[in-house]
């Protein structure tokens, strides 16, 4: 009786921990995305690739992700893997909140630090240690309506290269009768307000450390011209890219500024030919630029399970290959896309790419870009001219840069 109730207890024992090993490990994530959207699409696939790793989402807004992780960082109540967007690594990291991944990634057979583009890596290193993995990367261009431009009597083969063509555009274009305005675009007080600015400031010599510039303040009084002759609407002001841009899915605008992870949405919205092209410049001649943008998954320093979410940045980062089909988003990493879909529009995107430029980094980023889209919204509500407005911005990024 004695054997048999120790066999029953080693039993019990052995029970136990086969039961306990079984049991799967949640990570918690944070993202931006909606639940049609990257992370939510690929949940999934995750779990059935590792049923021992559950996935439990929670979405938080683009404009709220900062606050709402700085304050669980601090209570120690964060998620295990979160969105960062590509100029807030530096905050983080600068602060200790986020774990090192130089190690897991130079024993990693999956991630190879050499096939990362250099902005896209650049995003995501802070004082020589890499602190995430891109999810893709994305910049901004010109989409328009083709239907429009034909009914307009523009050539769609050959859409505004330059500011005064985008003008002459959008003027042409614009017909308050249907609700159509000529362009569409972010102005909004928050990153997204800047990311659309600094391609802008960048082609006229100024960048976000040297904003107080001739060409800052034609950017700023070529933005106001389109708002004040209701060429884009004042919504611009107030209104996101994802929102913005659905009012050219809508064909409510002939014009929009914007991304390629767009794609997916408009290729179910938008009834109509749309196309894409560069940014325009300032005139012909003058240099390119574009916003290098996407965020990037980051494993936060206080994360009871390390291994298991690098686990999943890297089975993330092996669907590079499919984030431009999929997502809208273009690879971060020198991979190869099969059979692009959109393939005219993702030629205009990867060759934007070549004039992407980082936000920073700076560990004070947030202040800087408040800076920037304040002084745009100022001036666009005409609280005061462009020349001040930026003269202002000026001196606070001077002094969060200690200058």
């Amino acid at each position: 009786m004695k054997r048999i109730a120790q066999w029953l207890a080693g039993a019990a024992v052995l029970l136990s921990a086969v039961t306990a090993k079984a049991e799967p490990v949640t990570l918690e994530i944070w993202t931006i995305d909606r639940t049609d959207q990257y992370i939510y699409l690929l949940k999934d696939e995750f779990e059935k690739a590792h049923p021992d790793i559950k996935l439990n989402l929670k979405t938080i807004q683009f404009r709220d992700m900062v606050n709402d992780l700085a304050r669980a960082a601090a209570t120690g109540e964060g998620p295990d893997v979160t969105y960062i967007d590509n100029p807030e690594v530096a905050l983080f990291a600068s602060r200790g909140l986020l774990l090192d991944l130089t190690p897991m990634i130079a024993e990693s057979k999956i991630v190879k630090k050499e096939d990362i583009f250099p902005g896209p890596l650049a995003s995501v290193t802070w004082d020589g240690k890499i602190y995430g993995l891109p999810r893709g990367a994305n910049t901004i261009a010109l989409y328009y309506n083709a239907d429009m431009f034909k009914a307009g009597g523009l050539d769609p083969d050959k859409p505004p290269r330059t500011w005064d063509e985008l003008y002459e555009a959008a003027k042409k274009l614009n017909d308050p009768a249907k609700n159509v305005y000529g362009l569409a675009f972010s102005a909004v007080a928050t990153e997204e307000g800047t990311f659309q600015f600094l391609p802008w400031l960048q082609m006229t010599g100024g960048d976000y450390n040297k904003v107080d510039t001739e060409g800052g303040v034609k950017v700023l009084e070529f933005w106001g011209k389109l708002i004040d002759e209701k060429l884009a609407s004042s919504d611009s002001l107030v209104r996101g890219q994802y929102e913005s841009t659905g009012t050219f899915n809508a064909g409510n605008a002939a014009m929009a500024i914007s991304g390629p992870w767009e794609m997916p949405r408009m290729a179910k919205e938008a009834k109509f030919e749309y196309r894409a092209a560069m940014l325009p410049i300032p005139q012909e001649g003058a240099p390119r630029a574009s916003a290098l943008g996407e965020g990037d998954n980051v494993i936060l320093a206080n994360s009871k399970h390390p291994k298991e979410a690098f686990i999943l940045l890297e089975w993330l980062h092996s669907k590079m290959p499919e984030v431009w089909n999929r997502f809208g988003f273009l690879p971060a990493a020198k991979v190869q896309v099969d059979k692009p879909q959109w393939p005219e529009i993702y030629a205009v995107f990867e060759e934007s790419m070549k004039y992407a430029r980082n936000r920073g980094p700076h560990p004070e980023w947030p202040k800087i870009s408040k800076a920037i889209y304040t002084a745009i919204q100022s001036s666009l509500t005409h609280q005061s001219d462009p020349k001040t407005a930026l003269g202002v911005a000026q001196k606070q990024i001077d002094g969060v840069l200690g200058r």
